[in-house]
């Protein structure tokens, strides 16, 4: 990573070369450094003339058509524009690479955090990351907006998934390790710019807080609507609370040299994260010593005040250096320049943060190195990765229920039924923040199914039927099922979801395949724990998948003894909404379903 020695040595370089390029910048310089936009609000010209320190790809932000190759066009347009600058200050492209390199088609899903958490494995945690930074480079972007060091305390939350566990420990030694494999350097000494978020507290709101800000437009559309309940909440507790549950990630991760981090949408004790002071600069600046700099998320500072004004002063003087403006980026530029000119925000502010961005673009060796690696392109989506993945799918996979060791199944058995939709469905295996925002259904992208993962394992596939529907003969009878359930695919606020519950859908699907099957194993594909007490009678084992990404032979790979089944709980599994959220299990007589940490294996 980059606290190497070399580096060490030359850190008084760098402190030069950074007061040299502040002290010889204009405020149109620098204002246009502390601001990112997305690539479809600006044109790789108006990078240049406006100084643009960063472009980024939201949530669907993919050219078209959407592959390696074009990535890498595009991303080099914005790079080759802004070199053209009197000062040739790189830019610093980022895109939510959350789970391998999402946006782009072709590239390898890994499983999502949760399921990562589940395998406490640091070691293959590292490799991910490492393997998720080959892809980025390979199309020119040097940063992602992970990993997210949310502890999640209520799973009712759309975003549990993006948490690897609800124990503090889990999430600061994962993260750390994710980070570690970020920003390993390669043999020609690039690395990945990683983003610790949402700081602080983001998995600790409370439900019912989120505030709809009804000021804001329709097109900002990671704006909380009333629908949403959690996502973009309040948080509700004291002080040691939050240093002792959602701090300590942070800490582990800048002891690893993360150099940027992402402020909160939400709110703790009712103050807004993007407006905190305290937090942003006593404490993460002084106190933890981030030494990076300070990144907004999409559109956030707009939720500080209906004065757009008002935020932009309020959102500078806290802390943040580099402001996510993915729409009215002139807006914001023309407002930051008049609130310096007038002295609302200091010159000093502006230089501190102009400063961070700087020395984390020569960290990253982007003045010597500004473009990606090209020869990486044939590793988007390799075979290598692939296998990783596979690995990870068949380490996270949590085995619940295993009565008279129905698993493993032999792979010469005689005959086999897969029951579902979600069984033949790349998409619904993703989850969220998959080649689109909210992810989506179907062959989204290229991967293996957990069907087709079967199938190849399977002595004679020909003997492994297919009920996608679940609707069986009257008299129709297998030794063996295998039902496959999950969650529709959401991203954020859209998840936040009050009935943790099996669907109709899924339950009828169950009971059907019950009646027509001797041993009925049943998979669910979701991004936390839902509650299945009244369904398990139905069930002869039960695994917890997760969102495993594109590689569904890792479930088969569990599901045949190819690999034992090793995963444990990250979160507790409740055994009634009453136990929700993790608190509420804390004053229950009943104890949860399964413990946090609980997992058989074979």
């Amino acid at each position: 990573m980059h606290k190497s020695t070399d580096l060490n040595t030359f850190s008084e370089n760098i402190d030069t070369s950074v007061a040299s390029l502040v002290e010889e910048m204009t405020l149109a310089e620098k204002v246009g450094q502390m601001t990112q936009v997305e690539k479809n609000s600006i044109t790789p010209f108006e990078v240049a003339e406006y100084f643009i320190g960063s472009v980024l790809s939201g949530g669907g932000g993919n050219p078209t058509p959407n592959n390696p190759q074009m990535w890498a066009d595009m991303v080099r347009a914005f790079q080759e524009s802004a070199l053209t600058t009197r000062l040739k200050i790189p830019l610093l492209y980022g895109t939510d690479a959350v789970h391998g390199h999402s946006n782009v088609k072709g590239a390898v899903i890994f499983p999502h955090n949760i399921a990562l958490g589940a395998t406490r494995d640091a070691a293959l945690v590292e490799k991910i990351a490492y393997a998720t930074g080959t892809e980025l480079l390979a199309v020119g972007a040097h940063w992602t907006f992970a990993p997210a060091l949310s502890v999640p305390q209520d799973i009712r939350w759309g975003r549990t998934y993006e948490g690897f566990s609800e124990d503090p420990m889990v999430v600061a030694q994962l993260g750390r390790a994710y980070v570690k494999g970020l920003q390993k350097k390669r043999d020609d000494d690039r690395w990945i710019l990683g983003t610790a978020k949402h700081f602080v507290a983001d998995g600790g709101t409370t439900w019912g807080t989120t505030r709809y800000m009804s000021w804001l437009s329709e097109v900002n559309w990671q704006a909380a609507t009333p629908n949403w309940k959690i996502d973009q909440g309040n948080a509700v507790f004291d002080e040691e609370t939050l240093r002792s549950v959602h701090l300590a990630p942070y800490r582990s991760a800048i002891d690893e040299g993360i150099l940027s981090i992402m402020a909160s949408f939400s709110s703790w004790n009712g103050d807004k994260l993007h407006g905190h002071k305290y937090l942003l600069t006593d404490v993460l600046k002084g106190e933890c010593g981030f030494t990076g700099f300070l990144v907004s998320d999409w559109m956030a500072i707009d939720q500080l005040d209906p004065d757009f004004y008002t935020c932009v002063v309020t959102a500078i003087n806290a802390g943040l250096d580099m402001i996510m403006v993915p729409y009215d980026f002139k807006r914001f530029v023309a407002t930051l320049t008049e609130a310096v000119e007038k002295g609302d925000v200091s010159q000093s502010r502006i230089d501190d943060a102009v400063a961070r961005i700087l020395r984390v673009k020569l960290e990253l060796g982007l003045f010597g190195q500004p473009f990606g690696n090209d020869a990486l392109l044939d590793e988007v989506g390799s075979d290598e990765h692939r296998s990783l993945a596979r690995e990870a799918v068949s380490k996270s996979a949590v085995l619940l229920k295993n009565e008279h060791q129905v698993l493993p199944l032999t792979k010469d058995i005689s005959e086999l039924v897969v029951i579902g939709p979600a069984a033949d469905d790349i998409g619904l295996q993703c989850g969220g923040w998959t080649i689109e925002w909210q992810g989506g259904s179907g062959a989204i992208t290229d991967g293996t199914s957990l069907l087709a993962g079967i199938q190849a394992l399977v002595a004679n596939a020909a003997r492994v039927v297919y009920k996608r529907d679940g609707d069986f003969a009257k008299d129709e009878r297998f030794t063996v099922g295998i039902a496959v359930i999950a969650e529709t695919p959401y991203a954020e606020g859209a998840g936040d979801r009050a009935d943790l519950v099996l669907s109709e859908e899924d339950i009828t699907l169950l009971e059907n395949a019950r009646n027509h099957c001797d041993k009925l194993i049943v998979i669910l594909i979701s991004g936390r724990p839902i509650i299945v007490n009244m369904q398990l009678p139905l069930m002869d084992a039960f695994i917890a998948a997760w969102l495993p990404g594109t590689q569904g032979q890792g479930i088969a790979d569990v599901l045949f003894g190819e690999k034992p089944f090793s995963g444990k709980l990250p979160f507790s599994w409740p055994r009634s909404l009453a136990q929700i959220p993790r608190k509420a299990l804390d004053t229950d007589s009943e104890e949860p379903q399964w413990v946090l940490g609980y997992g058989l294996t074979t």
